[in-house]
């Protein structure tokens, strides 16, 4: 019980000092001519954000402001766990080509079509650890934070991604690299705790919840 009330103290510090300071200060990037600009990343992201390949995350629908600083971290070596993204980030000249690029992808809609098989058995406990987490090892629920359907909180809320629909080895790619601390770029560590706290079948089960909706 101590972990879930230390675990919540946590959620609520870095959701109200990122709502607070970031938030407000964002301005908006332009879709038209993030069109042209994102053609840097269609290949391995897709023309609309919907990536053909669990390799790499859609990014249709995602907050603008999420993929602007996944950008920015790659950039500035803050996020480690993908040499390929850090090389073509580089590529990024500007914030706002970042913004324009944000708000394309922000713009599109996410395919409702998973591109691996979803196993309805472990999707189930997923659903409940989404939801519910696991108090016996103090996890907090993933949906206070991510939202229902893992559609996300709020654009007010960017910090903390849309990854309902999103592709499942990706998801437990970037679950496992918290875990392992090859990536340690999310706000107050709070993924990296949470991801230390779950076994290979807690990740394999999220991953197929979220991965089919």
């Amino acid at each position: 019980m101590k972990n879930i009330i230390r675990t919540f103290a946590t959620v609520v510090a870095v959701m109200s000092l990122v709502f607070a300071f970031t938030a407000p200060a964002f301005a908006k990037g332009d879709a038209v001519a993030g069109k042209d600009k994102a053609a840097l990343c269609a290949g391995c992201h897709g023309d609309d954000g919907n990536s053909m390949s669990a390799e790499f995350p859609r990014l249709a629908g995602q907050y603008e402001a999420y993929i602007v600083k996944q950008i920015a971290d790659f950039q500035k070596g803050r996020r480690l766990n993908n040499e390929t993204m850090a090389g073509m980030a580089a590529m990024v000249a500007s914030v706002q080509d970042a913004k324009d690029i944000g708000a394309y992808y922000n713009a599109q809609k996410m395919s409702k079509k998973p591109i691996a098989p979803v196993d309805k058995k472990l999707a189930a406990q997923g659903k409940k650890l989404f939801n519910e987490g696991l108090p016996r090892k103090g996890v907090y629920g993933c949906v206070n934070c991510h939202g229902k359907n893992g559609k996300g909180k709020s654009k007010s809320i960017s910090a903390f991604p849309i990854i309902g629909g999103q592709h499942k080895d990706y998801l437990i790619k970037e679950l496992k690299d918290f875990r392992a601390g090859t990536r340690a770029n999310d706000p107050g560590g709070m993924m990296s705790d949470i991801a230390k706290k779950l076994g290979d079948k807690d990740i394999d089960a999220v991953a197929h919840y979220l991965s089919g909706l």
